[in-house]
């Protein structure tokens, strides 16, 4: 796999990531929570950032904790085969689990999550009043979506392992900035002061889109990484031994 095509499938991963929207909705409503208080905007923008900074750094920690483990554990360079397929089965096994409950039926935008984790983002978002437990907060949201998102981070460290540490590092700003793209531009547009009722409209009406997008893409990455990294590999090997 060549540099290119290894940072191609961490940009598609990212991407990915970037549809989920428990962070979103973590946001919107905090920011919901802000607005109803009467709190400044310099302090709004305050929780945002922290919020979202948050965020980026629980999405850091999470793809270079799992490469050092990875690392670690595998020997040299390669990644055996038995692991990538075990990580194409993750993508499909993702890839159905959006496809069919990743919001809950009905109107809004209410997502499929342990009732804990619901209950603790909601209470977390009434009492958030400054950047630090924001910043808390954007931490909690992404590890709270870790089932959905484990699957990217997983395709993307084993693509990374095998390459130098520039383009290591290149890649997991690539994921970080991409992934938070969609999170970003939310915030943006909360402190440029438009409706927060406009946003949510705006993510009710393409929900199910962004659903079938996200599902569907797990699905390529997935079959492409089990024809060239699964099949493929082998009939290699074995035709240069003959």
């Amino acid at each position: 796999m060549t540099d290119i095509t290894a940072l191609s499938i961490v940009c598609l991963a990212a991407l990915i990531h970037a549809s989920f929207q428990l962070s979103i909705s973590t946001l919107t409503l905090m920011s919901g929570h802000a607005l109803g208080s009467g709190r400044s905007h310099t302090r709004l923008v305050s929780l945002l950032g922290g919020f979202t900074a948050g965020a980026a750094t629980m999405t850091t920690l999470l793809i270079c904790t799992l490469g050092f483990l990875l690392g670690y554990l595998l020997s040299g360079e390669h990644v055996p085969q038995v692991l990538w397929a075990a990580a194409c089965g993750l993508l499909f096994g993702v890839g159905v689990a959006v496809w069919l409950f990743y919001y809950r039926r009905g109107k809004g935008t209410i997502l499929w999550l342990p009732r804990q984790t619901a209950e603790f983002l909601a209470e977390r978002s009434k009492k958030t009043h400054n950047a630090g437990e924001a910043f808390a907060l954007g931490l909690a949201s992404v590890f709270g979506e870790l089932l959905f998102i484990s699957a990217p981070l997983l395709v993307s460290v084993l693509v990374l392992l095998p390459l130098s540490p520039d383009m290591q590092l290149l890649g997991i700003v690539l994921y970080v900035v991409i992934s938070m793209l969609s999170l970003l531009t939310v915030a943006v547009l909360v402190s440029g002061g438009h409706k927060l009722s406009t946003i949510q409209r705006w993510r009710e009406t393409n929900k199910t889109f962004l659903q079938f997008a996200a599902g569907t893409a797990l699905f390529i990455l997935g079959f492409y990484l089990y024809v060239n990294e699964v099949l493929v590999t082998p009939v290699m090997t074995s035709g240069g031994i003959s």
